[in-house]
């Protein structure tokens, strides 16, 4: 079974990085050697040695050592859009070449590749291109983060349809409560619960921004299923 996923989310400022990260941590606590990858990122700061993307910083400083930012995010486009909207602004069209690449050494680095969409699932790369085809390059599971606010049913129920539609295995989906004063997360996941095509790995409690992200206990029985042999701390 092939270890590596990519870690989908209904909307943008869903908790995608956060939990990326938080599974990445995870796993190398858990007995793999784990890496987190970014292959489009939109929105750049400049670094000590070029410009940089703050999800991506994130994914490499909880990852495995020894690889490069440009490993970890081939991709970086300068204006914080929607990629193909970046990418027209910077006068390039984005190409599976370079991804492809890094994946390649990312996956030759580690046993298992968390890879972090941008957006939403139909969110366009570019006139030719859409996250789909990223996930079909690279030959990923699928784990679908799910926003837990009010509006969020419909956004997870759509964009798990999509997943599926699309002929991509999706593997489970999370629970994450990005909304703290939502006061019906409960019935929210429980309605989720009943029509997604897919199993519920765990529940992600609201996290304040300042928190660098843990797996809960619950979420953590529920990724076993994906990596049986994770048998480390939380």
């Amino acid at each position: 079974m092939n270890r590596h996923v990519f870690i989908a989310g209904t909307d943008t400022e869903v908790g995608k990085t956060r939990l990326s990260s938080a599974i990445v941590t995870w796993l190398n606590r858990s007995g793999y050697r784990a890496v987190g990858m970014k292959p489009v990122a939109a929105g750049s700061r400049p670094g000590a040695d070029g410009p940089v993307n703050d999800d991506a910083i994130a994914l490499l400083a909880c990852s495995a050592p020894g690889l490069h930012y440009a490993d970890i995010n081939p991709c970086l486009l300068e204006a914080p859009t929607s990629p193909d909207i970046a990418a027209r602004i910077s006068g390039v069209e984005l190409t599976l070449e370079p991804i492809t690449r890094a994946f390649a050494v990312c996956s030759a680095a580690a046993d298992v590749v968390v890879v972090e969409g941008i957006g939403g699932w139909r969110v366009p790369l570019g006139p030719q291109l859409q996250s789909a085809d990223i996930v079909r390059e690279l030959d990923l599971r699928v784990i679908l983060v799910c926003g837990i606010r009010l509006g969020g049913i419909s956004h997870a129920l759509l964009s798990a349809e999509v997943i599926v539609a699309d002929g991509f295995e999706l593997c489970g989906w999370i629970a994450n409560i990005i909304d703290p004063d939502y006061v019906y997360a409960d019935e929210s996941i429980a309605t989720l619960d009943v029509h997604m095509p897919a199993p519920l790995l765990g529940v992600q409690p609201w996290q304040p921004q300042n928190d660098t992200g843990t797996i809960d206990p619950q979420l953590a029985t529920g990724l076993r299923r994906l990596w049986p042999q994770a048998q480390g701390t939380i």
